[in-house]
């Protein structure tokens, strides 16, 4: 009997982590995390469970029982979609609508196997992005295709230097400045009439905005670690960002 309680208890606290990981690795606020972390232990008998989050690593037991794992966060990203779904399981497990296997069987899914939008979609995206926001910020029609196209390679190499180098910040700043060069060299052969409108509209896919909003909500809401953690990690992001197109001005202009 008591066996089969701590394998119950064990896969309560691997799903609430599994849950709660999968949230925070992909942009989720600090109190919705363990919001909902505590729900799907207490609809699964466990009320008095308490979790302590962070950006970099999970916490979570139960107050009756000598019971604590941790869980480490090794990676962030932007995934909105992994978000949402992971919610509405736990609201789906509230209601109980699935059982509390086919929950972890759905996470690990989840982490795995949830469809993301294409790498060439992502990088038209971020083109139509630049150039429209652009064009709102205070640029004319004669930027408007070469930001297109600008912001489109500065995607492109933040990517893959995320990808195949793996250094944080380092993928902003090469992108940045890339960004940068090809604006200059578009107003220097008369391509594009304003070098800063270009630049302005280019970087906006690589501005962390839902870093600096998850920032702010958490310090709010009382999570000043978190909060404090992801404001300097956007700090870090912007200044690369800024350091990279500085460069350009410090060469060539």
């Amino acid at each position: 009997m008591e066996k089969q309680i701590d394998k119950e208890i064990k896969l309560i606290l691997n799903i609430c982590l599994t849950a709660g990981r999968i949230m925070m690795e992909n942009g989720s606020e600090v109190y919705r995390t363990e919001e909902m972390m505590e729900r799907i232990a207490a609809n699964a008998g466990y009320k008095d469970s308490v979790s302590h989050v962070t950006v970099t690593g999970i916490f979570m037991g139960f107050k009756s029982l000598p019971y604590t794992q941790l869980e480490n966060i090794r990676e962030r990203r932007i995934n909105l979609q992994k978000v949402a779904t992971v919610n509405q399981l736990s609201r789906e497990f509230e209601q109980k609508k699935i059982s509390i296997e086919k929950l972890q069987k759905n996470l690990n899914e989840i982490d795995f196997n949830t469809p993301t939008f294409s790498i060439p979609l992502q990088i038209l995206s971020a083109g139509i992005v630049s150039c429209t926001l652009m064009y709102i910020f205070g640029g004319s029609w004669k930027d408007f295709i070469p930001t297109f196209f600008i912001g489109m390679a500065g995607f492109s190499a933040s990517f893959v230097i995320n990808k195949f180098l793996k250094l944080k910040f380092f993928d902003d700043f090469i992108a940045a400045f890339l960004i940068g060069f090809l604006a200059y060299l578009s107003v220097k052969l008369n391509l594009a009439g304003n070098m800063d409108h270009i630049i302005i509209g280019s970087v906006m896919p690589l501005v962390p905005g839902v870093a600096i909003t998850n920032a702010f909500r958490d310090i709010l809401a009382g999570h000043l670690i978190s909060g404090m953690a992801r404001a300097t990690e956007a700090i870090f992001v912007a200044g690369s960002i800024g350091i990279g197109i500085s460069m350009i001005f410090i060469l060539f202009l």
